[in-house]
């Protein structure tokens, strides 16, 4: 059973034992407020894990209102409260934190704004606007959760992309100096309304029309306010520039800036940089001796999931927007070139059958990979692209393209937290964190558990600036998850990708209980966090 290996491996010495019980028995009997007022919830004989990477201990927790009042040992006096939560057996943790997701949409909507795809997981915190994509203005965003409710604690980044389309639309070109003050200023009332900094999408058209100096001078605003740098690289892989060398331009962003690096969804993605993750990691370790304050978030799938067009089509060829593209699709003037490209593009991401339709409008074509469309239609791969993507522009994409040697390499740093990059049709959403506590900590122990479940916690909590959460401590919010380490574990697959995590008895958000017993309460008490807000 996972229980008995994660119990064996909490045992301590009896005199710091005793030392620690009679330390508590002294707090306990000289707190007397806290036994005159009953806390609204008491969480009795449950082994926990306070969010630092450290081993659990048998306590008890105390809540009342918003917050953490008391965390202790097994009270000798009976402490009071309106309902005790009987967790022996059971791990608790601090809610987890996902600081890169695709939720947004989710969250403002009347069905989904419950957020049980995070919450069924142990998750109360998520971001959005990631990957240089962002809902705008940042404040609007904010203030309608605010009115509206959500389930889970939610923060935004500003979008890199978002902002470059308002200003210079989905055309390669540079800004003059006009414009470029007219993207600092949006970065500057994102930051002022709460943003937790500039989010990147190089890879992504727009933001890969962007040179450096452009990302420099708009994350520069973003330092100034507390903000981090949150980047999707230009290339994980060997589209363009390469994946070290876009490791090098976040290091080299992060240098000239000042403000901390974080990387989305850390890999090494394609058959041409399989096995490169030491290097990426002796670059960045460098880079972190010498003062860069960098980070990066990973979920744990050995496939990604993006639009097919960004898998497969060369960026000259989305200049100017979809229409454009479509455009060029019909134009014989590029046809080889395009071809050649598409047909390099589908190689490096391991060919026609790793590349499975997903989240698409027509649902003939979820779960089909690229080599059957094109087979069935007796075309090219190229041209069954195109037809595709001519037909349905917005279609998504699973795509098998990474290794476990890589995989493990990145999740086993300390500077790795856990993040889903949530979005629908593929089972990271619903299952990411479950996975990398079940599987890959209880289940392989290919990573300790207490490191798995800081790196989903106080860590991240730490990398995004957050106040009073990310721990089981006094005073802190309490946004707590409480699971069954012999059940917890994901159900989402990639055939059948909108499963819920299994093994959450209970959750709470900012002190009220979410999931009881398993079961969705109805509460939205999450809430919209603005960096600096209790500064």
């Amino acid at each position: 059973m996972r229980t008995n290996k994660v119990l064996h491996s909490g045992s301590a010495t009896s005199i710091f034992g005793f030392l620690a019980i009679s330390f508590m028995i002294f707090l306990l009997l000289t707190n007397c407020s806290t036994k005159e007022k009953p806390f609204d919830f008491l969480i009795q004989d449950a082994l926990v894990f306070t969010g630092e990477n450290e081993e659990p201990q048998l306590l008890d927790i105390g809540i009342k209102d918003e917050f953490i009042v008391f965390v202790g040992k097994p009270a000798l006096n009976k402490l009071k409260a309106k309902r005790v939560i009987e967790a022996k057996g059971l791990f608790v943790t601090p809610g987890f934190i996902d600081p890169h997701t695709h939720l947004e949409s989710d969250l403002s909507s009347l069905e989904y704004k419950s957020n049980l795809s995070a919450l069924k997981q142990g998750v109360t915190t998520v971001f959005v606007g990631n990957d240089g994509n962002s809902p705008l203005p940042v404040g609007r965003k904010l203030e309608q959760w605010e009115r509206e409710g959500i389930g889970t604690n939610a923060g935004l980044f500003v979008g890199h992309g978002t902002v470059r389309r308002i200003v210079l639309g989905l055309k390669d070109k540079q800004p003059t100096e006009d414009e470029l003050k007219e993207m600092q200023s949006l970065v500057l009332k994102s930051m002022e309304e709460g943003a937790f900094g500039l989010s990147t999408g190089l890879f992504y058209a727009p933001g890969s029309f962007a040179r450096e100096d452009e990302v420099i001078a708009l994350a520069q605003i973003a330092k100034e306010y507390g903000g981090i740098y949150d980047s999707h690289i230009r290339d994980e892989s060997s589209y363009s520039i390469g994946l070290l060398a876009s490791i090098q331009e976040a290091i080299n962003i992060g240098e000239k800036t000042g403000i901390p690096v974080h990387i989305s969804h850390i890999k090494a993605l394609g058959t041409d940089v399989w096995g490169k993750s030491n290097e990426v990691i002796k670059i960045i370790e460098e880079a972190k001796k010498k003062g860069l304050v960098f980070t990066a978030n990973q979920y744990p799938y050995l496939a990604s999931k993006t639009s097919f067009r960004a898998t497969v089509i060369p960026r000259w060829v989305e200049d100017g927007g979809n229409e454009a593209m479509l455009e060029r699709f019909r134009a014989n003037e590029h046809r080889s070139r395009l071809y050649n490209e598409i047909a390099e593009n589908i190689r490096k991401r391991g060919g026609a059958e790793a590349l499975v339709f997903s989240q698409t409008q027509n649902p003939g074509y979820n779960g089909i990979s690229l080599k059957q469309f094109a087979e069935e239609r007796n075309l090219s791969e190229p041209d069954a692209a195109v037809a595709i993507l001519s037909e349905e522009p917005g279609i998504g994409v699973i795509s098998y393209n990474m290794i476990e040697e890589d995989l493990i390499n990145f999740m086993r740093k300390d500077w790795v937290v856990t993040g889903s990059d949530g979005g629908s049709g593929h089972p990271r959403k619903f299952g990411s964190f479950a996975r990398k506590i079940g599987y890959f900590a209880m289940d392989q122990n290919w990573i300790d558990l207490s490191f798995a479940i800081h790196q989903s916690t106080a860590k991240t909590a730490r990398v995004l600036g957050l106040e009073k959460r990310g721990e089981i401590k006094e005073g802190y919010y309490a946004d707590i998850a409480v699971f069954d380490p012999d059940k917890f574990i994901d159900k989402a697959t990639f055939e059948n990708p909108h499963v819920e995590a299994e093994g959450i008895s209970y959750v709470f958000v900012n002190g009220h209980l979410t999931i009881n017993e398993g079961i969705y309460t109805g509460e939205l008490k999450g809430k919209p966090l603005r960096l600096n807000q209790h500064k």
